[in-house]
């Protein structure tokens, strides 16, 4: 389902672009990769784009090396202009400090929004929830249209993984939610699972529009050779099942301990958990105790290191906790595993799943079900074959369907047409000659 705010293909011969985003590199999660991604290919283009976000500091709370926490600081990325403000460290885990530092955010971005340059259209990224109701403020001071973007739904993922339970606060959120729906000029949504909560909630169907997670095809290449962190962490003949990306409460890693568990006989196959979040300890303490030799966790990455960890990986995991709310996601290392030519055990239910089965590029388990796992990686150990189709099976899906620089370009669509509503001014149309 794809809501247009116009029938025709157009595009705005050149805007100004204002992204407010919690995360931007040198982090490393979904939400900075895809803000930088698109914000690269509007430059390309020949927009002007400036990025609102914190000090780096994700996720251990510790600013990166090379940054300061300043009042506002300036630098530029790949043509991108780049506002950092002051930032209330936290960690990824913690209830407190991290509303603190998700609120603190929002009342940065209201001060600094008149000292920055003018634009002619501010988008806002939610999650983080105030990082996204921010856009509504900083738009209302700058007199341009608002677009929120929505790759998770909050604050009902709140309560779905047990971080908070029903209650005035709770219902506050939801008031906000409901207001930031009605006020948003347009809205983009990550899924299309999500376009009925948003409607429900206040959002007008004609002013959704849903642009999906995508990848870098030239970045996410099927590596050739072998690989250096093979090498380094001892499994060049080992068969690797490797999960990359956050450790948090939402996604139930335990299950891949207790497959690990039930696999520990088969000394050829190795787990490999790359990242780091507010669950990560807790693993670690559990996979000693378990004493799992054969589980393998390496902290946070750069991403220049990723080459060479899925060169390493024959089958990646995809994995959430068995919550309703998860049926209406779809993980953005879905893409990068499908992208990189490495077949997927999906343990989520819903749009993700439809995905992985009508592109034949996994295999599908039922959610925190740690035997359904074990048996399918060893039904891909034993089948080669069968790994190599589904590796070339996602690659061919993500080309067609996934290729971040296409929807870059409807992305760009969407935005001239908002700003066109707004000010009335002249477009072109990509079909002209």
């Amino acid at each position: 389902m794809l809501h247009r705010v116009s029938g025709a293909r157009k595009t705005i011969t050149s805007v100004r672009i204002l992204f407010l985003s919690h995360y931007f590199p040198p982090e490393v999660n979904a939400p900075a990769s895809r803000t930088y991604e698109h914000g690269r290919a509007w430059v390309a283009q020949g927009h002007e784009v400036a990025v609102l976000t914190c000090v780096p500091n994700h996720p251990a709370g510790r600013i990166f090396e090379g940054y300061r926490n300043g009042l506002l600081q300036r630098d530029s990325r790949s043509g991108i202009r780049v506002y950092r403000m002051l930032t209330f460290l936290a960690p990824n885990k913690g209830f407190l400090r991290r509303t603190l530092n998700y609120s603190f955010y929002l009342v940065m971005a209201t001060l600094v929004a008149p000292f920055l340059p003018r634009t002619d259209v501010v988008v806002s990224t939610s999650p983080q929830f105030f990082c996204g109701l921010s856009g509504y403020l900083v738009s209302r001071l700058k007199r341009v249209p608002w677009v929120l973007e929505i790759r998770d739904i909050w604050p009902e993922s709140i309560v779905a993984v047990g971080a908070m339970k029903k209650s005035v606060w709770i219902r506050f959120l939801e008031w906000l939610e409901s207001f930031a729906y009605r006020k948003a000029d347009h809205i983009v949504s990550v899924t299309d699972s999500f376009c009925s909560h948003i409607e429900a909630r206040g959002g007008r169907a004609e002013k959704i529009s849903v642009i999906k997670n995508g990848v870098d095809l030239a970045f996410f290449s099927p590596a050739q050779g072998a690989s250096d962190v093979a090498e380094e962490l001892g499994l060049s003949r080992k068969f690797v099942v490797s999960y990359v990306g956050t450790h948090g409460v939402s996604h139930g890693l335990e299950t891949v301990l207790e497959a690990a568990q039930l696999l520990r006989n088969q000394p050829e196959i190795a787990f490999l958990l790359v990242g780091d979040g507010a669950r990560r300890e807790a693993l670690l303490r559990r996979r000693d105790e378990l004493q799992l030799t054969n589980v393998i966790m390496l902290g946070q990455q750069p991403k220049v290191r990723m080459p060479g960890i899925w060169a390493a990986t024959a089958v990646s995991l995809v994995l959430l906790r068995d919550q309703p709310l998860f049926r209406s996601v779809i993980p953005s290392k879905i893409v990068e595993s499908m992208a990189m030519k490495k077949p997927v055990i999906l343990g989520v239910r819903g749009e993700s799943q439809a995905l992985v089965e009508a592109s034949g590029a996994g295999l599908c388990i039922a959610p925190e079900n740690a035997t359904e796992l074990a048996r399918a990686v060893r039904e891909l150990w034993a089948d080669p074959e069968r790994r190599a189709a589904m590796g070339q099976a996602g690659r061919d899906w993500v080309e067609k369907n996934a290729d971040r620089s296409r929807l870059a370009q409807r992305y760009e669509d969407v935005l001239a047409a908002v700003i066109a509503q707004h000010q009335r001014i002249p477009v072109r149309d990509n079909s002209e000659p």
